[in-house]
């Protein structure tokens, strides 16, 4: 609604009251507890190793489809490497560190942290100014992630609707009751849902794992090892380019991706009959991230289109067509 910079404006903007308002957190955590005898608890067990890393691992997947909401404006210049590792390590680092203060913080809460996760952590620096100002912090913070949300899911919807009615074109009044909706539905949700909420958002996203796993692993196969970044990016658009309408061999090894998961996911909302005889062990986006992956490059050498000898880009506006009859290249 009010444009891309806007948003990258209150993220940077929410970024720093983020890093402030952390920094003071974990300081006051770590002068409040004994760290040494926190790391003397060494209770393990690969059903929460396992489940650990797969809340990590879907953060990050599920943070994909993000990377070129933020990419998609910078300038043509720009080092690809560099916004790998920009996005990438931003995310990485971020989820990590948060992790590793919600770790600190469930394990000397003696009991008090489950289900009051958010008035435990704000607790730490007492009450007052301060406690009012981290609540604030935590608000600011995501309002700026449903601002990214809102615009992502419409940005989703856009394509696929574009996919099918080729040119899409949509007025400021259609934007802005998208985005209503879609603001309105999640927070009706979350306000059903307030008395078990991070249980099931935490089911819900690991759920939601069993989509992304093998969406990523078919993406991460084919870019690197199939076209090796070459691709003919205005004929993605085109049902009647080099691409088609429809990607075949792409839909039925995700289609396989996620049935093949099915036996192993434990989740509240669905557990495999495999799951009892692994220990309760969730190794679904393991299976989901090997076998379509390998499914996929097997396949793709044997059956996969033609690939552009170099990548193809859009002719940007105003510029001139190259030599070769190629887009200009970014």
């Amino acid at each position: 609604m009010l444009g891309y910079r806007v948003i990258h404006f209150i993220g940077r903007v929410a970024s720093v009251i983020g890093v402030i308002a952390f920094v003071y957190l974990f300081s006051r955590l770590m002068s409040q507890t004994d760290v040494g005898a926190l790391l003397q608890i060494r209770h393990f067990s690969w059903s929460s190793f396992l489940l650990a890393v797969s809340l990590a691992a879907s953060w990050q997947i599920a943070f994909g489809p993000y990377v070129a909401d933020y990419s998609r404006y910078l300038p043509s210049k720009t080092s690809s490497l560099k916004t790998f590792f920009a996005a990438g390590a931003g995310s990485v680092i971020g989820a990590q560190v948060a992790m590793v203060l919600g770790v600190f913080a469930a394990a000397m809460s003696n009991g008090q942290f489950a289900g009051h996760e958010v008035a435990y952590i704000v607790g730490l620096s007492g009450s007052g100014a301060t406690a009012a100002l981290l609540y604030f912090s935590i608000a600011f913070g995501k309002v700026t992630i449903s601002t990214l949300n809102s615009y992502g899911s419409f940005m989703c919807i856009a394509t696929i609707v574009s996919g099918f009615r080729g040119r899409l074109e949509v007025t400021r009044l259609q934007r802005l009751v998208f985005v209503l909706v879609i603001v309105g539905t999640a927070t009706l949700i979350a306000l059903l849902g307030q008395h078990s909420f991070l249980g099931a958002f935490k089911s819900f996203i690991l759920f939601l794992l069993a989509f992304f796993t093998p969406w990523s692993a078919i993406n991460l196969v084919d870019y690197y090892c199939i076209t090796r970044e070459r691709y003919d990016v205005p004929a993605l658009a085109d049902p009647n380019g080099r691409y088609g309408r429809w990607n075949l061999l792409g839909i039925s090894v995700y289609v396989f991706g996620v049935l093949v998961q099915l036996p192993f996911i434990s989740t509240k909302f669905y557990t495999g009959p495999l799951v009892a005889a692994l220990g309760d062990v969730d190794i679904s986006w393991i299976i989901g991230l090997v076998l379509p992956a390998a499914l996929y490059y097997v396949c793709a050498k044997k059956w996969h289109g033609t690939v552009p000898d170099q990548l193809i880009l859009p002719i940007e506006q105003g510029a001139a067509p190259t030599t070769n009859g190629l887009a200009a290249q970014a």
